[in-house]
C-alpha cells in the first residue's frame, strides 16, 4: 500500500468506549495508503478509547462533532467497535443521520466487530449481506440483514468484518474499497 488513497479523506465516527485497535489499525492502513482522516464524535474534546471492553487504552482527540460535518466533505466513513462506541453512537440522533447518509450516497462504509449496531440503527441493513461481532447477529436479522460468517464481507457499498482478529482482512478491504472512489 502506497498511495492508493491519496487525495481521499476518511471519517471515523467513534465516541467513548471505542475498541482501540479497531480505530487505530484501520486509521493508520488509510494513512499508509496516502490517505487523511476525520476523527469524528458526539462530542468535543477527547474520547476515551478501551481493550477488550474492559480496560482503559488511549484517549483520543475529537477533530470535530459529527452534527457539524457533512458527507459531501468526506470519501468514505469508518465505524470501529468496542460494546459501548456504537452503543452511545445510536442514541445520538446526528451520528444516525450521517451514517444513513453515508450509506445513501454511495461511499464506502465500513464497520468492525459491534460498529454494524450503528447500522442496524440508521436502517440501513435491510436486504444487505453483513457480518459482525456474533452478540449482533440477532439484531442484523431482525433489522432484515442477511447475516453471515466471514472475515469481511462486502455488499456493494458496506464493508463489514467480525472482530480485531480479522483486521488484516479488513484493513485490506477498506484500502482497496475506499480506493474504488477514485475509479467513479
Amino acid at each position: 500500500m502506497a498511495d492508493e488513497l491519496r487525495d481521499l479523506k476518511i471519517a471515523i465516527l467513534a465516541t467513548d468506549g471505542v475498541e482501540q485497535v479497531e480505530l487505530e489499525r484501520p486509521r493508520q492502513a488509510v494513512h499508509d495508503a496516502g490517505g487523511t482522516t476525520q476523527l469524528l464524535s458526539i462530542d468535543s474534546g477527547e474520547i476515551q478509547a478501551m481493550n477488550s471492553d474492559l480496560e482503559p487504552a488511549d484517549t483520543f482527540g475529537v477533530d470535530r462533532e459529527v452534527g457539524d460535518a457533512s458527507v459531501d466533505e468526506f470519501d468514505g466513513l469508518l465505524l470501529p467497535g468496542g460494546t459501548c462506541n456504537p452503543d452511545r453512537l445510536r442514541m445520538d440522533d446526528d451520528a444516525i443521520a450521517f451514517v444513513r447518509a453515508f450509506v445513501t450516497s454511495g461511499k464506502p462504509v465500513a464497520a468492525i466487530c459491534h460498529g454494524p449496531w450503528t447500522l442496524v440503527e440508521a436502517d440501513v441493513v435491510r436486504g444487505r449481506r453483513i457480518t459482525s461481532f456474533p452478540s449482533l447477529r440477532t439484531d442484523l436479522r431482525n433489522a432484515g440483514a442477511d447475516v453471515v460468517d466471514e472475515q469481511v464481507c462486502v455488499d456493494d457499498n458496506i464493508i463489514t468484518s467480525r472482530n480485531p482478529d480479522d483486521l488484516d482482512a479488513f484493513c485490506d478491504a477498506i484500502v482497496r474499497e475506499f480506493s474504488a472512489v477514485h475509479a467513479s
